[in-house]
């Protein structure tokens, strides 16, 4: 994982990069988690990968080491109930601009994992894979990944008989047991469940 994406935009002209990545599109529970973060130039962190190759223990220990080492980070979460009113797209989209805006320094542009941009007041630029690529959206992916596991958790000890803490809200055969045993919580995204909520399963 190097620097070069920061680099390149700091040759450029640009004196403030942020690294911005998401958790929790796929889930049919639980909010949707945006992480921005700006991390010193040629900053080191040792194992920094996509959250998704890590283990949850890496996750951790990398978690509390990026918010040490960062200039600044922020993180936000848009709720179920608005995913299902503005779509999961614009919930993730403005999970991102939320958290640009919770930045204690404001950076003049951001690199965003994927090929969507999400409609910042600064420059964006999209890297496919980007939290393969890009320190920043690295650490970003991770502070994302692990506050929604860390939501979940909560969630579990609220809804214990969903198991949350085993599948982090995913459209596991275990969750899928579990849903047609209890119905849908609040924490579901309804409009992931239609035809769940057709047969009238619901609380």
């Amino acid at each position: 994982m190097t620097y070069e994406y920061e680099k390149q935009a700091i040759a450029e002209g640009y004196t403030t990069v942020c690294g911005i990545d998401e958790a929790g599109r796929g889930p049919l529970c639980g909010p949707v988690c945006a992480a921005a973060v700006i991390l010193p130039v040629d900053c080191e962190i040792e194992g920094i990968n996509d959250s998704k190759k890590l283990s949850e223990k890496k996750r951790e220990k990398l978690y509390d080491e990026i918010i040490s080492k960062a200039v600044c980070y922020a993180v936000s979460m848009v709720p179920a109930d608005v995913i299902d009113e503005i779509n999961i797209l614009q919930a993730t989209f403005l999970a991102m601009r939320n958290a640009v805006s919770g930045l204690s320094v404001q950076p003049d542009i951001a690199l965003i994992d994927g090929n969507q941009k999400p409609g910042l007041t600064i420059e964006e630029r999209t890297i496919v894979k980007g939290d393969a690529k890009s320190i920043s959206i690295a650490a970003a992916s991770i502070l994302a990944k692990v506050t929604r596991d860390r939501y979940m958790l909560e969630a579990d000890t609220k809804y214990p008989e969903y198991k949350f803490a085993q599948h982090k809200g995913y459209g596991t055969k275990l969750h899928y047991e579990m849903l047609a045993e209890y119905g849908l919580c609040p924490e579901h995204r309804r409009t992931f469940l239609k035809k769940i909520l057709g047969d009238g399963n619901d609380r």
